[in-house]
């Protein structure tokens, strides 16, 4: 499958086609959540009962950037970030991991990304990001566990793969990631692996097979968002316990998914809501991808900045 820049209300778009990684959505039996966790670019896997992000959902169209991560926990997402960063085929490259509680729920993610700027302040801000095509997904899989019991695995060829589990309530370091990462060739699997090093992985911390790695995540190595501290993180995580505590409440009586969601919909209504917005929102990219785009701006120090900006990243191009 091919990438191709269609003209669509100025933004790039990535063709949808079923392939091997590209999964059918299944259905949770609820009409308006289905359309609403589709929307907000998930699918819903029964056998495991998580959601899990699809092969071309908006926010391949905003990329990632370190203020991202700045805004999660505000936003009410306690969760340890890991960015790798390598170079390959004159390309500066990022392959990250997170995990913890995004509100609602506990999960994990994998994402792929390859830098659109040259411009960084060390210590603060490392560069914007486009989401990798079509052309650089990766094989990638992972299980999440908490405490040694596992949750999920999830397994596609993804730029960005993920799974959540609603009404889990989990510690950022009670969750580890056992996370398989098939890259492209031997020479990106080295570049890789000095990423990995340079982030403070030791030999002792990687598996070798061919052009996979495989390694555990569980505390990170990588300094965390200054958003992040004891205080921050108790508040945010106190009020997700009682919204997760009161989910399983309610939910205990019923056997299956669609009676939950009815349930929650009928006597919690401010915890639907949380349901059918679960994940990182529109609302924290759409109000940072204006922050970076204004940044960057300011940043090049041309007379053609915005434009500049346009070129770079794709995600910009409505704004101005």
């Amino acid at each position: 499958m091919t990438e191709q820049a269609v003209s669509s209300n100025n933004l790039l778009t990535f063709t949808d086609k079923v392939t091997p990684h590209s999964r059918l959505p299944q259905s949770t039996g609820h009409e308006e959540l289905d359309k609403a966790i589709e929307l907000a670019g998930y699918s819903y896997d029964p056998k495991q009962d998580i959601f899990y992000s699809a092969l071309n959902p908006w926010q391949r169209h905003v990329g990632y950037c370190r203020f991202y991560d700045e805004a999660a926990t505000p936003m009410g997402m306690v969760i340890d970030c890991e960015p790798i960063f390598f170079e390959y085929r004159n390309r500066n490259w990022m392959i990250a991991f997170w995990k913890g509680q995004y509100d609602l729920v506990t999960g994990g993610e994998v994402g792929v990304y390859i830098q659109a700027d040259n411009l960084t302040v060390p210590g603060f801000y490392q560069g914007f990001y486009n989401s990798a095509s079509n052309d650089d997904l990766l094989l990638m899989s992972f299980t999440l566990k908490k405490s040694d019991n596992v949750l999920f695995t999830r397994s596609e060829k993804h730029w960005w793969l993920t799974g959540f589990k609603l009404g889990e309530f989990s510690e950022p370091w009670e969750l580890t990631m056992e996370i398989e990462i098939t890259l492209l060739n031997e020479i990106m699997r080295d570049a890789f692996i000095s990423g990995l090093k340079k982030a403070g992985y030791k030999d002792s911390d990687l598996k070798i097979e061919l052009n996979k790695v495989s390694l555990t995540y569980a505390k990170p190595h990588s300094p965390q968002p200054l958003t992040r501290n004891l205080g921050i993180d108790w508040v945010i995580q106190y009020k997700n316990r009682i919204l997760c505590e009161k989910y399983q409440k309610l939910t205990a009586p019923y056997p299956n998914f669609e009676d939950k969601v009815k349930a929650i919909e009928e006597l919690a209504p401010y915890i639907y809501e949380k349901v059918i917005k679960m994940g990182r929102t529109k609302t924290l990219y759409e109000t940072f991808v204006s922050v970076v785009m204004i940044f960057t701006f300011l940043l090049s120090h041309l007379e053609n900045g915005i434009e500049r900006a346009k070129q770079l990243f794709p995600a910009f191009q409505n704004i101005f």
